[in-house]
């Protein structure tokens, strides 16, 4: 089967990351383009067995053909929209693929992607009192209760990109609560953009709802890993 990359260089200064894009939630880190495509190889196989452990995968198993369809430098602007190398916006990719509209089956499949990832998310911190998640490791800049903050703020930041978040006031103080609250608008509003063609350009970068189901299926795993090593 071959699998349709984008590349993204350059993300957070010192990284590649190879997009399965797709399939949400399926991407690979690397110090440079090629080592990012080979993690990438590797990654798909473990992520159509996720999906086989909550039902049949829709991914074939048969070779892996990578085929790198658009690459991006991420890169920083400050608030005159002028190009700067540090302390600025950071720019991330917004590849060809993110125009497509989303079909049902996109939707389906990202809904279901979401809700298996979250439910990892919840067995990972389940055992955890509240004081466990709110220790501060050296070295780390949020604690687990801020991480999971993160996750919950950065869906609805998403979703804001788009117009589609409710008031940013709010937004739970509560990480828990937080995470409850986004996502239940999450899966309320992802139905309703089948077929939408909507792309907005806020502060400088590009968004679709491909896009927002991109970013929100890989930041939550992204941030799942995180957790576990920090446990």
């Amino acid at each position: 089967m071959i699998y349709r990359v984008g590349i993204e260089n350059n993300n957070e200064g010192y990284r590649t990351i190879a997009w399965a894009v797709e399939h949400p939630g399926c991407y690979a880190y690397g110090r440079d383009a090629d080592s990012a495509l080979l993690a990438l190889a590797e990654t798909i196989p473990d992520y159509s067995a996720w999906i086989n452990a909550h039902e049949p995968s829709w991914l074939p198993e048969d070779k892996i053909e990578l085929s790198i369809e658009d690459t991006w430098n991420d890169y920083g602007i400050d608030e005159s929209f002028e190009r700067v190398e540090k302390d600025g916006y950071a720019v991330e990719p917004f590849f060809l693929y993110d125009w497509r509209p989303l079909t049902a089956i996109d939707i389906e499949r990202g809904m279901k992607l979401l809700s298996w990832t979250r439910a990892d998310l919840l067995a990972i911190v389940a055992g955890l009192t509240n004081e466990q998640r709110d220790e501060q490791r050296p070295n780390e800049r949020w604690s687990i209760n801020g991480i999971l903050g993160h996750v919950g703020g950065a869906e609805w930041w998403y979703l804001d990109r788009l117009g589609l978040a409710f008031p940013r006031e709010n937004v739970p103080r509560d990480p828990m609560e937080r995470l409850v609250k986004v996502r239940m608008h999450l899966t309320r509003i992802l139905p309703t953009l089948e077929g939408s063609k909507q792309v907005l350009g806020v502060d400088g970068e590009f968004w679709s709802p491909r896009k927002l189901l991109r970013r929100a299926a890989w930041h939550e795993h992204d941030h799942m890993i995180h957790i576990r090593k920090l446990l």
